[in-house]
């Protein structure tokens, strides 16, 4: 049995499942629900915080996670990334004083 722990709500919430669905993979899932099994395949979703997905795949508990890029390097585990999945896309935005002008952007590097 693989064990796939995903966000339990959240913006990759609804992407990771629609992606398990997309690779013909038939689960019921419930909002209510911690964990659910597929019915065609030997997988077992787990329904996490986004915080914790990093540590459950660390500590073994969890096969493999669908998490952030950002939850991987706040957690201090870039390494663990194995597949960019193109999807949930965010962006960062400033908020500044009116009037106020930025000069010079600072290098962000992950």
């Amino acid at each position: 049995m693989i064990r796939l722990a995903i966000q339990k709500s959240g913006r990759l919430s609804e992407d990771s499942l629609n992606l398990i669905r997309e690779c013909g993979i038939s689960f019921v899932s419930s909002t209510y629900k911690l964990k659910t099994e597929a019915t065609n395949f030997p997988l077992e979703i787990l329904f996490l915080r986004d915080d914790d997905i990093p540590g459950y795949v660390q500590d073994g508990v969890a096969d493999l996670g669908i998490v952030g890029q950002n939850v991987l390097v706040e957690a201090g585990h870039p390494e663990l990334e194995v597949e960019a999945l193109g999807f949930s896309k965010c962006r960062l935005s400033l908020a500044i004083p009116r009037g106020q002008i930025i000069h010079r952007w600072p290098t962000c590097r992950a």
